[in-house]
């Protein structure tokens, strides 16, 4: 991988807390202090395009995220989302062709301690630069295809769709 663009569109892993009554806002993206921070061995540029929490993201901002990352140059892409709909848009984003496209988040803020974050991320990377062209989520500890997978609100982890 010569090159990764990083799309980030908000969601929890760039949340900030303001207090005990949980109110928080969509901070800058943390994936570029991250990968900073683990002296990574790739060129990579982050691209803020949304800080939403995914559960405002609509049809339109599905169709910009899809046209933004079908108009790079680059055929690696990671993309940063909020877990309620990341497989909603991971489904829009499989119309691209000829990249490689892999959707992580966190269940906790990459600024509190024990997140999820930074081990997500680190199999989005991996996966990013190992798989074949097309679009995937990365969570858990698991790379899934969006078409079977869901998110257990519940339980608070992906897991696979039952079998019809």
């Amino acid at each position: 991988m010569e090159h990764l663009s990083i799309v980030t569109t908000g969601g929890t892993i760039d949340k900030i807390y303001f207090d005990d009554k949980s109110d928080y806002q969509i901070g800058a993206p943390q994936i570029g202090d991250i990968l900073q921070a683990f002296n990574v061995q790739f060129r990579f540029d982050v691209i803020p395009l949304l800080r939403k929490d995914s559960l405002h993201i609509d049809d339109a901002d599905r169709e910009l995220i899809r046209q933004r990352i079908a108009a790079l140059p680059t055929r690696h892409v990671l993309v940063t989302h909020g877990t309620d709909s990341m497989i909603a848009s991971a489904r829009v984003l499989a119309t691209i062709a000829d990249k490689v496209i892999v959707l992580t988040g966190a269940l906790n803020p990459a600024r509190f301690v024990g997140s999820d974050a930074v081990f997500n991320i680190g199999c989005a990377v991996a996966a990013v630069q190992t798989l074949p062209e097309g679009v995937y989520v990365a969570m858990n500890g698991r790379i899934w295809d969006p078409a079977k997978v869901r998110k257990n609100v519940a339980a608070n982890r992906f897991e696979a769709l039952a079998a019809d």
